[in-house]
Protein backbone atom coordinates (compact mmCIF):
# COMPACT_ATOMS: atom_id res chain seq x y z
CA UNK A 1 0.00 0.00 0.00
CA UNK A 2 1.19 3.49 -0.80
CA UNK A 3 2.03 5.92 1.98
CA UNK A 4 1.57 9.61 1.24
CA UNK A 5 3.16 12.59 2.96
CA UNK A 6 2.11 16.18 2.24
CA UNK A 7 4.30 19.22 2.74
CA UNK A 8 4.55 22.84 1.71
CA UNK A 9 1.73 24.43 3.64
CA UNK A 10 2.06 27.68 5.52
CA UNK A 11 0.71 31.10 6.35
CA UNK A 12 0.46 33.52 3.43
CA UNK A 13 -1.40 36.66 2.47
CA UNK A 14 -4.22 36.88 -0.03
CA UNK A 15 -2.82 36.94 -3.55
CA UNK A 16 0.29 34.96 -2.66
CA UNK A 17 1.30 31.55 -3.98
CA UNK A 18 2.22 28.22 -2.41
CA UNK A 19 3.27 24.87 -3.80
CA UNK A 20 2.23 21.75 -1.97
CA UNK A 21 4.00 18.43 -2.43
CA UNK A 22 2.77 14.88 -1.92
CA UNK A 23 5.51 12.26 -1.70
CA UNK A 24 4.69 8.59 -2.07
CA UNK A 25 6.51 5.61 -0.69
CA UNK A 26 5.82 1.92 -0.51
CA UNK A 27 4.34 1.81 -3.99
CA UNK A 28 4.56 3.87 -7.12
CA UNK A 29 1.77 6.05 -8.49
CA UNK A 30 1.62 3.97 -11.66
CA UNK A 31 -1.90 2.84 -12.45
CA UNK A 32 -3.49 5.18 -9.94
CA UNK A 33 -5.22 8.50 -10.11
CA UNK A 34 -4.18 11.01 -7.48
CA UNK A 35 -6.05 13.85 -5.92
CA UNK A 36 -5.87 16.84 -3.63
CA UNK A 37 -8.63 17.54 -1.16
CA UNK A 38 -9.09 20.13 1.56
CA UNK A 39 -11.03 20.46 4.76
CA UNK A 40 -11.78 23.71 6.54
CA UNK A 41 -12.88 23.81 10.18
CA UNK A 42 -16.48 22.75 10.55
CA UNK A 43 -16.79 21.76 6.90
CA UNK A 44 -16.69 18.50 5.01
CA UNK A 45 -13.63 17.40 3.08
CA UNK A 46 -13.91 18.61 -0.50
CA UNK A 47 -12.26 17.78 -3.79
CA UNK A 48 -9.71 20.27 -5.14
CA UNK A 49 -7.87 18.67 -8.07
CA UNK A 50 -7.10 15.30 -9.60
CA UNK A 51 -4.59 13.83 -12.01
CA UNK A 52 -4.53 10.65 -14.02
CA UNK A 53 -0.99 9.59 -13.41
CA UNK A 54 -0.23 7.75 -16.60
CA UNK A 55 -2.35 9.83 -18.94
CA UNK A 56 -1.76 13.27 -17.52
CA UNK A 57 -5.45 14.09 -17.50
CA UNK A 58 -6.32 16.68 -14.88
CA UNK A 59 -9.57 17.98 -13.41
CA UNK A 60 -10.39 20.69 -10.91
CA UNK A 61 -13.05 22.01 -8.62
CA UNK A 62 -14.67 25.12 -10.07
CA UNK A 63 -13.53 27.13 -7.07
CA UNK A 64 -9.85 26.67 -7.92
CA UNK A 65 -9.91 26.35 -11.71
CA UNK A 66 -7.52 28.83 -13.28
CA UNK A 67 -5.68 29.42 -10.00
CA UNK A 68 -4.41 25.97 -9.00
CA UNK A 69 -2.39 23.53 -11.10
CA UNK A 70 -1.87 19.85 -10.28
CA UNK A 71 1.15 18.03 -11.65
CA UNK A 72 3.27 15.00 -10.98
CA UNK A 73 6.75 13.62 -11.31
CA UNK A 74 6.66 9.87 -11.91
CA UNK A 75 10.41 9.50 -11.46
CA UNK A 76 10.26 11.14 -8.04
CA UNK A 77 6.88 9.63 -7.05
CA UNK A 78 5.79 13.11 -6.08
CA UNK A 79 2.66 15.08 -6.87
CA UNK A 80 2.35 18.85 -6.63
CA UNK A 81 -0.33 21.46 -6.26
CA UNK A 82 0.70 24.94 -7.36
CA UNK A 83 -1.67 27.42 -5.78
CA UNK A 84 -1.71 30.98 -7.11
CA UNK A 85 -3.85 33.99 -6.27
CA UNK A 86 -4.73 32.49 -2.92
CA UNK A 87 -7.86 33.67 -1.15
CA UNK A 88 -8.85 33.53 2.52
CA UNK A 89 -11.49 30.95 1.60
CA UNK A 90 -8.68 28.62 0.49
CA UNK A 91 -7.70 28.25 4.14
CA UNK A 92 -7.89 24.56 5.06
CA UNK A 93 -5.92 21.44 5.75
CA UNK A 94 -4.91 20.01 2.39
CA UNK A 95 -4.68 16.25 1.87
CA UNK A 96 -3.48 14.06 -0.96
CA UNK A 97 -4.88 10.62 -1.69
CA UNK A 98 -4.90 7.91 -4.33
CA UNK A 99 -7.69 6.27 -6.28
CA UNK A 100 -8.27 3.70 -9.00
CA UNK A 101 -10.87 5.99 -10.53
CA UNK A 102 -10.85 9.41 -12.15
CA UNK A 103 -13.16 10.72 -9.49
CA UNK A 104 -14.05 13.70 -7.32
CA UNK A 105 -15.67 11.65 -4.60
CA UNK A 106 -13.95 11.42 -1.24
CA UNK A 107 -15.07 7.82 -0.85
CA UNK A 108 -13.25 6.80 -4.06
CA UNK A 109 -9.91 7.81 -2.57
CA UNK A 110 -7.69 6.15 0.01
CA UNK A 111 -4.20 6.09 1.46
CA UNK A 112 -4.75 9.58 2.84
CA UNK A 113 -1.77 11.59 4.00
CA UNK A 114 -1.71 13.45 7.32
CA UNK A 115 -2.44 16.80 5.70
CA UNK A 116 -0.70 20.16 5.56
CA UNK A 117 -2.21 23.40 6.84
CA UNK A 118 -2.70 26.32 4.47
CA UNK A 119 -3.76 29.61 6.01
CA UNK A 120 -4.47 32.65 3.86
CA UNK A 121 -4.86 35.96 5.63
CA UNK A 122 -6.78 38.86 4.15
Amino acid sequence: QVQLVESGGGLVQAGDSLRLSCAASGRTFSGYAMGWFRQAPGKEREFVAGISWSGGVTWYADSVKGRFTISGDNAENTMYLQMNSLKPEDTAVYYCASSRALSRAVNDFGSWGQGTQVTVSS
